[in-house]
């Protein structure tokens, strides 16, 4: 019996622990990369632990925030202009980032509400104005679009906007109808209870946005780190991005 349990012992010991990775990601890829973790799980035995970060803006659960606060990772996925800052700071191993999928953006309602006609720049500007209330969130987007297109528009002094830290904190705003529209990537309009997605704005006011992975400097994980970016990147991709509100990399 002894001779058992020290043979159980010994192998146990020599048996190497499952790998574990840690991803701090946006919630621009967040569909695809929900619907894809299970079977990369189960397909390589690498257990991932998944935080959650905003690719820019100046509250505290920015990516670049945390990273800069101790926060671990061994995988960033967001979008290429948080990235292009990681990058600058030196937090990126140099050449390991990937393009994953991009994301136009979109606007939605509270279920049950009446969809507006956003077919051209004239009627997505009328569109808000008599919304009123518009939320969107303090990222890329929410960068993009009080700073540039609703001053370019002309309607800053005309709509209220409330810029919230993170792109589910703007749904659950609208879903809650605590606003009339959103507008943030249409990946973080589908596919979500409470509100119903309208559409992509018009092409002469769009911003498309690209979202990467990369691998993060010291990270002691290196080769789970590229299975994972590969396997995101790889033709397994394909469906989640569809079914996530967003288009493949062209």
């Amino acid at each position: 019996m002894k001779l058992l349990l020290v043979c159980a012992l010994s192998f146990l010991l020599s048996t190497p622990a499952m790998a574990q990775l840690e991803v701090l990601i946006s919630g621009g890829f967040q569909g695809p990369y929900s619907q894809m973790l299970p079977s990369f799980e189960k397909m390589t035995g690498i257990t991932v632990i998944t935080k959650s970060g905003a690719s820019q803006g100046s509250g505290p659960k920015t990516i670049k925030a945390q990273l800069a606060t101790g926060v671990t990772a061994d995988v960033v996925i967001l979008s290429r202009e948080g990235l292009a800052e990681l990058i600058t700071e030196n937090k990126i191993v140099p050449n390991s980032d990937v393009d994953l999928a991009q994301a136009p953006l979109g606007l939605a309602v509270p279920t049950g509400n009446a969809k507006p006609d956003i077919s051209s720049t004239k009627a997505f500007a009328d569109a808000l104005v008599k919304a009123k209330k518009i939320v969107v969130p303090g990222s890329t987007s929410g960068i993009y679009l009080s700073k540039q297109l609703f001053p370019k528009l002309g309607i800053s002094e005309q709509i209220s906007v409330q810029i919230t830290e993170r792109g589910s904190q703007a749904t659950a705003a609208l879903a809650a109808r605590e606003a009339n529209i959103a507008v943030q990537p249409s990946s973080e309009l589908v596919n979500i209870s409470g509100i119903d997605y309208v559409g992509p704005l018009p092409n002469s006011i769009q911003l498309i946005q690209t979202f990467a992975a990369a691998r993060v400097m010291n990270s002691s994980n290196s080769e789970a780190a590229k299975k994972l970016i590969e396997y995101l990147s790889s033709p397994n991709a394909a469906e989640p991005i569809k079914n996530g509100g967003m288009n493949l990399v062209r």
